[in-house]
C-alpha cells in the first residue's frame, strides 16, 4: 500500500546511517500514527539480523544510551535526547519467525501490524488490513490467541480503543473478556505501565468504568471494590463509588479549562462553571501547564498521578462510614487513613518513592482547600502559609482536585455562591504559590547554627521548632528583618518550659 504518511524526521537520518544493512522495518504504532498524521517518538524496529548490534551501532553515532532489554528476544534500546521532555525512544528486535508476515501476524492488533522498510519509506507493508481497519474505525485483533498470547493486551485494547477513537470489533471484545482472568500472570509493572497509559488517554474517567466493568479493576485497583453501594449525605448527590468517578471526569474539565492551549470556543466552555474558573484563575493556565509539564518519572504524567488520586482520594470511606442521630452520615478521617492505603497501592503498583508521596500527599490534603472555605471568608496569611508547609508542591494538585471534588458532591445543585467562594479561595492560595513567594517560603533571617550560637541552644528538635515559628511570623508580617527575628526568637525562647 502506498500513500501519503507523515514520517519522523529521524527515520531520514536512521536511513542514511542504516544504508548498509538490509532488512530493517519500522513497525507498530509509529506506523499506525504516521497514516494518521500524528507524530510519534517511540519508534520499534524489526531487525531481520543481530538487532542488538545495530542498536549498539546507532547509540554510538547518534550519541544516544543504548540499553539491552530483553537478551532472549534481542530487544536493544536507543534512548536520544533523554534529559529533554521530548526523549525519543528507539527500540529495536530481532524477527520473530521466518519473514515480516509471520513477525507481524504475532502482534497485538492488525492497525500495530503495519511496516515501512528503511529501503522504502513510502510503501506500507500491510498483510492483515490494518490500514483498513483504521479508516473503518476498529480495533481487531492479529489472531483469535493474541490475548492468551500476552493478557497485558487486554489493556492495551482499551487503552488504543480510547486513544484513537475505534470501536472494538466484537470477536476481539468477546476475546478480551475471556482474558482479563489471566492478568495476574503479567508483571505488575507492565500492568502498572498499561494503567497509567489509560489515566493518560482520552476520558480516562470513561477508561475506568470500562476497567471496573470487565474486572480489570479488581486485580489491579481492588481497594475500589470497596467503595460501591456505599451511599452519602447530601449535599453529596452520588454514592462513594460514583463519586470518585465523577471527581476523576471534573478533573478532566478543569485540567482541560486550565490548559494554556484552551479555546475559548471549545465544546462545553459556555457554562456558568467554565466562566467563574477562566474568569478566577485563567490568568494561572500557562503556570498550570508548566506544572503538569514536569515529570517525577519520565514514563508518567503528573496529570495521570493526579487522576489516580482523584480515584483514590476517599478510598477508605467505607471503613469510616457512621451515622449520627439525625441521619447524617460522616466518614471522619478518611482522608488520613486513605493517604496510607493509597500510598500502599502505589508501592505495590512499583511506582517510584516521589510519585507514591506525592499521591499519598494529595490525598492526605484533599479536604485542606474545603476546611478553607468553610469559614465563609479567604484564608488569611497564617493559613495560606501553613497550606504550603504541610504540602509543597503537591498544593497545586490539591487545589485543583477540590474544585473537582466540589463539582462531584454537588452536581447540577452546586450553588453559585459555593463554587465562586470556593475558586476564591483555590486562587488566593495559588496566588500566594506563584505571585508572591515571600509568604510561602520567606527568606530565612536565621538559620539552625544560628540558634545554637547566638542562643547558646543545644542540638534538638526545639530548633527546628524554633524556626518554624519564625518562618511563620515572617510570612503573616509579623517579622521584617534580622532584627526582629533576633527578639523574636528571644522572647520564643523565654516561653519555652523549663526543663
Amino acid at each position: 500500500m502506498t500513500t501519503s504518511l507523515k514520517l519522523p524526521s529521524l527515520l531520514l537520518q536512521l536511513q542514511k546511517q542504516l544504508a548498509d544493512t538490509s532488512d530493517v522495518y519500522l513497525v507498530g504504532g509509529a506506523v499506525r500514527d504516521a497514516l494518521l498524521g500524528k507524530a510519534s517518538h517511540d519508534l520499534d524496529f524489526v531487525v531481520n539480523g543481530d538487532s542488538l548490534a545495530i542498536a549498539r551501532r546507532l547509540a554510538n553515532q547518534l550519541n544516544g544510551a543504548y540499553y539491552t532489554m530483553d537478551e532472549d528476544f534481542m530487544v536493544g534500546r536507543v534512548v536520544l535526547d533523554k534529559e529533554s521532555e521530548q526523549r525519543t525512544v528507539l527500540d529495536f528486535v530481532a524477527m520473530q519467525g521466518d519473514s515480516l508476515d509471520e513477525d507481524l501476524s504475532k502482534r497485538d492488533f492488525t492497525v500495530n501490524a503495519m511496516a515501512l522498510s528503511l529501503n522504502d519509506l513510502t510503501t506500507v507493508i500491510d498483510p492483515l488490513g490494518g490500514g483498513a481497519d483504521l479508516l473503518k474505525g476498529q480495533l481487531q485483533f492479529c489472531s483469535p490467541t493474541a490475548f492468551a498470547d500476552d493478557p497485558v493486551r487486554v489493556m492495551r485494547a482499551l487503552r488504543i480503543a480510547a486513544s484513537y477513537q475505534l470501536s472494538i470489533h466484537p470477536k476481539t471484545r468477546d476475546a478480551l473478556k475471556q482474558a482479563v482472568h489471566l492478568l495476574p500472570t503479567v508483571s505488575i509493572e507492565r500492568l502498572r505501565d498499561e494503567l497509567f497509559k489509560l489515566l493518560d488517554a482520552p476520558r480516562p474517567s470513561a477508561n475506568l468504568r470500562v476497567m471496573d466493568l470487565l474486572g480489570i479493576s479488581d486485580h489491579l485497583l481492588p481497594e475500589t471494590g470497596e467503595m460501591k453501594a456505599v451511599t452519602q449525605s447530601a449535599p453529596h448527590i452520588y454514592g462513594v463509588w460514583e463519586h470518585a468517578v465523577h471527581t476523576v471526569s471534573k478533573l478532566e474539565d478543569v485540567l482541560r479549562l486550565l490548559d494554556k492551549n484552551y479555546q475559548h470556543d471549545n465544546e462545553g466552555g459556555g457554562d456558568i462553571f467554565s466562566g467563574v474558573l477562566s474568569l478566577r484563575l485563567g490568568r494561572y493556565r500557562d503556570r498550570i501547564s508548566e506544572h503538569f509539564n514536569r515529570q517525577l518519572n519520565p514514563d508518567r504524567s503528573i496529570s495521570a498521578l493526579l487522576f489516580f488520586a482523584g480515584l483514590y482520594h476517599d478510598i477508605t470511606k467505607p471503613r469510616h462510614r457512621s451515622v449520627e442521630e439525625d441521619g447524617r452520615i460522616r466518614f471522619i478521617g478518611h482522608e488520613q487513613s486513605g493517604a496510607q492505603v493509597t500510598r500502599q497501592r502505589a508501592e505495590a503498583l512499583r511506582l517510584s518513592t516521589q510519585e507514591a508521596q506525592r499521591i499519598e500527599t494529595v490525598v492526605a490534603g484533599h479536604m485542606r482547600p474545603w476546611q478553607l472555605a468553610k469559614t465563609g471568608e479567604l484564608p488569611t496569611k497564617r493559613a495560606v502559609y501553613r497550606f504550603w508547609r504541610a504540602v509543597g508542591e503537591a498544593g497545586v494538585d490539591i487545589c485543583l482536585l477540590s474544585i473537582a471534588d466540589l463539582l462531584a458532591i454537588y452536581g447540577h445543585t452546586l450553588p453559585q455562591p459555593v463554587l465562586e467562594h470556593h475558586i476564591d479561595v483555590v486562587r488566593t492560595l495559588l496566588e500566594a504559590y506563584w505571585e508572591k513567594p515571600e509568604e510561602v517560603k520567606p527568606q530565612a533571617f536565621l538559620n539552625g547554627d544560628d540558634l545554637l550560637e547566638m542562643f547558646e541552644l543545644r542540638p534538638g528538635p526545639v530548633i527546628g521548632d524554633l524556626l518554624e515559628s519564625l518562618w511563620e511570623a515572617q510570612a503573616v508580617g509579623e517579622v521584617e528583618d534580622k532584627t526582629q527575628a533576633v527578639e523574636f526568637i528571644r522572647k520564643k525562647i523565654r516561653e519555652l518550659p523549663e526543663e
